[in-house]
């Protein structure tokens, strides 16, 4: 059931856990149509540094997103901007914590401001803010 605009509070957290799947990079790349090497070859990735495959950017913002989406209720288009700030690459088998905060209520619009962490504490997304429409 979609979340009512006088239901959400200046203040109110919200989080969710979200586990990187082993093949995530992959899925995503088809999906995405996105085949960078550092996402899909850890060979190639340990070559330029980053230590094995990495996960496509734009998929840790899709788990914050969606992060969103449930907290209002289900519905997508609730969601209508989203900003984020990529710190540290994220892993497949990592664990992501995305932690997310009301800072105003004007109307039935909703602001967020959130940061996403990975299992060992380590911020993978920063100076992050959503914006979402309630009923």
């Amino acid at each position: 059931m979609r979340k009512k605009a006088s239901e959400a509070k200046p203040g109110e957290k919200f989080e969710t856990k979200t586990n990187v799947a082993r093949y995530q990079p992959i899925y995503y790349a088809g999906a995405s149509g996105d085949f960078n090497p550092i996402h899909i070859d850890s060979e190639f990735a340990k070559m330029v540094g980053l230590g094995r495959a990495i996960l496509h950017g734009m998929c840790t913002m899709a788990f914050t997103a969606r992060t969103h989406v449930d907290w209002a209720g289900g519905d997508p288009a609730a969601l209508k901007k989203i900003k984020v700030r990529f710190s540290k690459p994220v892993y497949p088998d990592d664990e992501i914590t995305t932690s997310a905060a009301v800072t105003s209520v004007e109307g039935s619009r909703v602001r967020t401001e959130f940061a996403a962490k990975n299992q060992d504490g380590v911020e993978v997304i920063t100076r992050a803010w959503a914006e979402i429409e309630l009923d």
